[in-house]
């Protein structure tokens, strides 16, 4: 179920900062479309750490009555407090989300041995499919190969989202954890290297913009078509570049702004992307065949 494309997708919202639910329907109904695996709803992507607990769980319930069965939604609920990520699962598997994702905690940097207990908490509080996330470069927090593979013995800690950047950390991730553990990677640059390696697929930022583009290179990566995958990931990379050219997910909401899929709402302390940028972002959705 959880391979291939997997969009964390944005959380589109009006000039006032109040989400834009019928945008998000519409972008539920694009990623379909596009072919798109599964969505993840809320995550670092989707404005998690500025969205409130009752609206953040209203996204995810929402994006699930959206997609209605049609494609798989994996719901963001992590939370650098071990109570409100347990709150956050627990509203997701009561509206009906295939699996959560859940982010080392932010700011409060825990040795190896909170992340494990953190982690197994919240998987014995919530009887749900749980897929960690490490992403040291936005939380000030890295998980290790060790930890990640203590935490795949526990029955429902199903897999992992590794954006440490390196394709030989999702190399040493395989080896270390069972084979049925699924690792994605999160790092669009080096996806196709991932996959190639081993990774299940992709939960991408690139994949708002270029959803079929996105699901097409997967797919031949996971076939072990690497020429083909190569031919396609050319096409991306300037995007896999430039959408982060400011923090996400900045620039990535001011292109589907530019592609009429949304509007312009940020929330602060984001901001929309800077003008000197505007330029370098249109040339990548130029080089992935984009229009607007």
């Amino acid at each position: 179920m959880f391979q291939g494309s997997i969009v964390a997708l944005v959380t589109p919202m009006l000039d006032d900062g109040a989400v834009d639910f019928a945008s998000l329907k519409s972008l539920v109904e694009f990623h379909i479309e596009s072919g798109t695996n599964a969505i993840v709803s809320v995550g670092t992507t989707g404005e998690s750490a500025t969205l409130a607990v009752a609206e953040h769980s209203e996204v995810i319930a929402k994006t699930i009555e959206y997609a209605n069965g049609r494609i798989p939604i994996i719901a963001g609920t992590g939370a650098n407090s071990t109570a409100e990520a347990i709150e956050l699962t627990r509203n997701a598997r009561e509206a009906g989300a295939q699996a959560c994702l859940l982010v080392t905690p932010y700011y409060n940097k825990p040795p190896q041995e909170g992340l494990y207990q953190h982690f197994r908490k919240i998987a014995e509080s919530v009887d749900i499919p749980q897929i960690l996330y490490n992403v040291p470069g936005r939380t000030s927090v890295d998980m290790s190969v060790e930890t990640t593979a203590r935490l795949a013995a526990v029955d429902n800690i199903i897999g992992t989202k590794e954006a440490h950047g390196t394709v030989a950390r999702i190399a040493e991730l395989i080896a270390a954890c069972p084979n049925d553990f699924i690792v994605l990677t999160g790092d669009d640059s080096t996806a196709m290297e991932s996959i190639l390696a081993g990774a299940r697929g992709n939960i991408s930022v690139t994949a708002n913009v270029a959803p079929a583009l996105m699901s097409q290179m997967c797919a031949a990566a996971l076939a072990g078509d690497e020429a083909l995958a190569r031919e396609l990931d050319g096409k991306l990379q300037s995007l896999n570049s430039k959408l982060f050219i400011q923090s996400s997910p900045i620039p990535v909401k001011w292109a589907l702004q530019q592609m009429g899929r949304i509007g312009a709402g940020i929330r602060l302390p984001l901001v929309t992307l800077d003008q000197q940028c505007f330029g370098d972002v249109r040339d990548a959705l130029a080089q992935a065949e984009i229009e607007i």
